[in-house]
C-alpha cells in the first residue's frame, strides 16, 4: 500500500509534466508571433510619439518633450485629430447600426426553409470575399458621375445625377454604403450560425402555447443570439472604426477632409507629411481610445449564459 502511493504519484507528477510541455508546446509559438506582429509595433509606435522623427532621416530622433501630444491637444476642439474622430465615430457606429438590421433581418430569411436558401447563402458571401482594394476599384466605377451606372440608372430615371464620391456632402455616405455591401456576408453569417444552434424544441413549445413568428423571434430567437450580436457588432465597430483601405483608395480623405478619419489622418501625418512622431502619436491615442471602448462594450453587454 505505501509502495502504490510514490508510483501513482510519480505518474501524476510525469502526465502533469506532459501536460504542461504540451501547452506551453502549443502556446510559446502564438506568443511570438502575437508579439511581433501586435506587442512590438505598439510599443515601438509608442515609444516613437515621443520623438521628432522625420520619414526622410529614419535614424535621427530628438526628444521632444511630449510635444507631438501637446499639439494634439492644443485647441483640440478645432484641430484635426477631433475632426477625424468625429468622422470615425460616424462612420463606424452607422454602418454597424445598418449592417446589423439588414443582417438580422437576412438571417432570419435565409434560416428559413425556402428553395434555393444555400444558393442564397453561397451569392450573400461573395462581396465578403472579393478583396478590399478590388471592391473600392469596383464601386468607384459604379460611382463614376459621367459614366457610372448609378448615375445612368438616375438619368434614366429622370432624376438628377449624383457626384457620389465628389461631393462634400455625399462622400462619406457613399463609403458607408460599400462598407455594409462588403461586411454584410460576415455578420449575416455568424447570425445564421448562431440561429442553428438554437433548439426547435423552444419553438415547438412556443407554437404549442400559441405564439406567432413574431413572438418567437423575440422572446427565443433574439435572447439566444444576445452574445453572437454582441461579439460581432464589437468586432464590427473596431473594424470600420480603423477601416483605412476603402477611404485611401477610394477618397484620400477628401475631397476637403470631409472622408479623413484617424486611420487616413494617422496615414498622411506618417507617409504624406513624413512626420512618424506625430503620426505615431495620433494611432497611440485612438489605440488607447478602442482598447478602452471594448473594455466598456464588455462591461455594460455582459455575457450571458442561457441554458
Amino acid at each position: 500500500m505505501n509502495k502504490v502511493a510514490p508510483v501513482r504519484n510519480r505518474h501524476q507528477l510525469k502526465n502533469k509534466a506532459q501536460d504542461i510541455g504540451m501547452y506551453m508546446f502549443l502556446v510559446i509559438p502564438a506568443i511570438l508571433l502575437l508579439s511581433f506582429t501586435i506587442f512590438y509595433p505598439v510599443v515601438k509606435s509608442a515609444y516613437t510619439s515621443f520623438f521628432d522623427q522625420s520619414l526622410l532621416s529614419l535614424g535621427k530622433r530628438t526628444w521632444n518633450d511630449f510635444q507631438n501630444y501637446k499639439d494634439i491637444f492644443t485647441d483640440f476642439f478645432n484641430g484635426e485629430f477631433w475632426h477625424a474622430f468625429l468622422l470615425s465615430n460616424r462612420f463606424a457606429f452607422t454602418v454597424v447600426f445598418v449592417q446589423l438590421f439588414l443582417s438580422i433581418v437576412l438571417a432570419i430569411v435565409l434560416n428559413e426553409n425556402i428553395r434555393g436558401k444555400r444558393v442564397l447563402r453561397s451569392i450573400l458571401l461573395m462581396p465578403w470575399v472579393i478583396p478590399t482594394a478590388v471592391t473600392a476599384l469596383l464601386w468607384m466605377w459604379l460611382y463614376q458621375p459621367d459614366y457610372g451606372v448609378l448615375n445612368y440608372i438616375l438619368k434614366t430615371l429622370g432624376m438628377k445625377p449624383s457626384l457620389w464620391l465628389g461631393s462634400v456632402d455625399s462622400a462619406l455616405t457613399s463609403i458607408m454604403i460599400v462598407s455594409v455591401w462588403k461586411q454584410l456576408p460576415f455578420t449575416t453569417t455568424m447570425l445564421i450560425a448562431g440561429m442553428q444552434s438554437i433548439s426547435p424544441d423552444f419553438y415547438e413549445a412556443s407554437s404549442l402555447d400559441g405564439a406567432s413568428k413574431l413572438q418567437n423571434y423575440y422572446y427565443i430567437t433574439i435572447p439566444f443570439l444576445k452574445n453572437v450580436i454582441k461579439s460581432t457588432t464589437l468586432v464590427s465597430i473596431i473594424e470600420n472604426f480603423k477601416m483605412f483601405p476603402l477611404f485611401w483608395i477610394m477618397t484620400q480623405g477628401g475631397p476637403i477632409n470631409s472622408t479623413t478619419t484617424l486611420a487616413v489622418l494617422t496615414y498622411q501625418t506618417s507617409f504624406v507629411s513624413m512626420d512618424l512622431g506625430m503620426g505615431a502619436a495620433i494611432g497611440v491615442l485612438w489605440i488607447i481610445f478602442l482598447v478602452a471602448f471594448s473594455r466598456l462594450f464588455n462591461r455594460v453587454f455582459k455575457e450571458n449564459t442561457l441554458y
